[in-house]
């Protein structure tokens, strides 16, 4: 296969989309651009493939002509959508990818039965409307077949990003990783922001000020390491504040148990001072 291979994508959304903007700034030419078949969808397809300068199509209408195509759909959907197109073309010769974090390349074995090779290719980044973040060393976990494999270590590396493998059996695992990593971040502050609510704070004034600490924690945790970059109450064993937040948090339950859960997870795995007294503490809160 050519060392850059032109690619059909499959799903313009939002990782559809950033991922075809940044395959075209590693020089990739994206030919073809593939929605379901629904006025919304179309309407993506027909703008994304406008930038692009390539054609757009709809599932019952796609030409498959492209050596490499890149499934870019929900998980649920992939089997269905490589199903609806394994006789769309003759896909002997042809490098099929999926971005499912959770699903093997197993997904594509439609297509792996006539003739093509397959791989799970996805990068460990957010991806939401109105923001196109850049690949630049963002890690890409990779499984399937070792022809499949090989192409995409390439592509990883054109996009400027790390190419690392993840047995099947490991996926769940790896993307439950990623889970916690950003949508539970993002949980773990809107919980903090139930709790400046308490405060006295607006949800807009919250995340206004809680922004310069989450920074500086990120860049603490980074350079420093976990130990390192936890500091507060529950590090310092500070038994009687840790009863003051519980007592507090009483009146948002939710934001309580994050507490009282991440509170264990240091006890297990960090320097915590006073830990038996804590540890007592904590499974009073039980009750």
């Amino acid at each position: 296969m050519a060392s850059k291979p032109q690619i059909a994508i499959i799903g313009p959304g939002r990782l559809g989309s950033a991922l075809a903007l940044e395959l075209q700034r590693a020089g990739y030419r994206v030919r073809e651009v593939i929605s379901r078949n629904n006025r919304a969808s179309r309407k993506r397809a027909q703008e994304l493939a406008k930038r692009l300068r390539a054609h757009a199509s709809s599932s019952e209408t796609a030409r498959i002509d492209a050596p490499l195509i890149w499934f870019c759909v929900p998980d649920r959907e992939i089997t269905k959508a490589a199903h609806d197109l394994e006789q769309a073309t003759a896909w002997k010769g042809k490098i099929a990818f999926h971005s499912s974090g959770a699903l093997a390349s197993d997904e594509l074995d439609a297509l792996r039965k006539r003739g093509a090779s397959a791989a799970s290719v996805h990068p460990m980044m957010t991806f939401v409307r109105g923001s196109v973040p850049s690949l630049q060393n963002v890690p890409f976990a990779l499984e399937g077949d070792a022809s499949a494999v090989l192409v995409a270590r390439r592509i990883v590396k054109d996009l400027g990003g790390n190419g690392f493998s993840v047995s099947k059996k490991n996926k769940a695992a790896y993307h439950a990783w990623g889970g916690f990593i950003s949508p539970l971040l993002v949980l773990t502050l809107v919980a903090g922001e139930r709790v400046a609510r308490a405060a006295g704070f607006s949800a807009e004034d919250a995340r206004k000020n809680m922004l310069p600490i989450v920074r500086q924690t990120l860049a603490n945790y980074a350079k420093l390491g976990p130990a390192a970059a936890f500091t507060g109450p529950i590090g310092r064993g500070d038994v009687a504040t840790v009863r003051k937040h519980l007592g507090v948090l009483k009146k948002i339950p939710e934001a309580r148990e994050v507490y009282v859960a991440l509170a264990r997870v240091a006890l297990r795995h960090l320097p915590v001072q006073n830990r038996k007294e804590l540890r007592k503490l904590l499974r009073a809160s039980r009750t």
